[in-house]
């Protein structure tokens, strides 16, 4: 089992952080796997997955090295530097760090994860820029279209735990970050299932940062900071934004709608503000009105209200998805039976 020692005072000082690399690593990853984990998943390989192998087609080198790089038991260590400064880190900030890896630094790191000698095809200086060059377009061609809605699910997994920590502790955060990972007590945090002998982390920042793919590792800038990757809550990915159906949206206001699909799952205001984009008073006003009409209701779970969808709320929303909302004659009158 591989667990780091953590001090009170680290861990007191310890946060979650948003990282766009991250997000690109694990991106990277599921196009590496070739396996989606859930049906928006699928929908997003089945677009990027052809032209990620025709990139690497045309560039074995770049495709051997990440084969090397990206082992079942370990990432290279330099793939998975934790960012540094303001929250989420600039993309090219963090790429800049990955291109200037020293060669012999990436070298030895891809030895590492394949347990042995590098092939005689990568024992090369260019090992830094190949990978960054790869991150750089998964980020442009796959990633960064879909951030601001990837950030949001990010930011609502990071008000959920938050909450969860003054709740519960971290004891009660760090459980439920990823399998393996787990406060041990005794100023030990199991990090994965693997035999490595400990390590001290010392006086170093500690960050947590998720990712919306089923991804998760850990990484270090030793002795400045560690970080453990976590795939965020699998209900904010797979549910993440619904589409908000046109009848529903005109019946109820575009804003309005969208918060009413969300709540097809329990979720916080602050949760709702995270995915959705809106202010905390508009928000509020909308689960106001929603809650007088009998759509969706609340409930209290500990120092949290959350809120969910009512029967009548989720016929209204299957309805408006079956197309049965708003239907009407050309002159926009209803009909009835003869």
């Amino acid at each position: 089992m591989g667990y780091w020692e953590v001090s009170a005072d680290t861990l007191a000082g310890s946060r979650f952080a948003l990282s766009p690399l991250a997000e690109t690593l694990a991106s990277l990853c599921v196009l590496h796997r070739g396996v989606a984990s859930h049906p928006g998943e699928r929908a997003w390989l089945d677009a990027h997955l052809p032209a990620y192998r025709r990139r690497l087609a045309d560039d074995p080198v770049t495709a051997l090295l990440f084969r090397a790089a990206l082992g079942r038991r370990w990432t290279a260590d330099f793939l998975t530097l934790p960012p540094s400064g303001a929250t989420p880190a600039a993309f090219d900030a963090e790429l800049a760090t990955v291109r200037g890896t020293p060669a012999r630094t990436a070298r030895n790191d891809v030895a590492v994860t394949l347990g042995g000698p590098l092939p005689a095809a990568l024992r090369r200086a260019d090992l830094p820029q190949r990978a960054a060059d790869l991150l750089e377009w998964v980020w442009r061609e796959t990633v960064e279209p879909s951030w601001p809605r990837r950030r949001r699910i990010l930011e609502a997994d990071v008000v959920a735990r938050t909450e969860r920590l003054g709740q519960g502790g971290w004891a009660a955060a760090l459980d439920t970050l990823r399998p393996g990972t787990r406060w041990l007590g005794g100023s030990r945090l199991q990090i994965n299932l693997l035999d490595n002998p400990p390590r001290e982390v010392g006086d170093a920042q500690l960050l947590f940062i998720p990712v919306t793919p089923r991804s998760g590792w850990v990484g270090w800038d030793i002795p400045h900071r560690f970080a453990v990757v976590y795939p965020c809550s699998g209900v904010l990915v797979e549910g993440g934004r619904p589409p908000v159906p046109g009848a529903l949206g005109r019946l109820l206001g575009e804003a309005r709608a969208t918060v009413l699909a969300l709540l097809d799952t329990p979720k916080s205001t602050t949760q709702l503000v995270a995915l959705t984009g809106q202010g905390l008073g508009s928000v509020g006003r909308h689960l106001r009105v929603l809650l007088d009409a009998g759509l969706v209701r609340r409930r209290r779970a500990g120092r949290r209200v959350l809120y969910s969808r009512t029967p009548t709320g989720d016929a209204l929303v299957g309805a408006a998805r079956d197309g049965h909302v708003g239907e009407g004659t050309a002159d926009g009158r209803g009909t009835s039976p003869g």
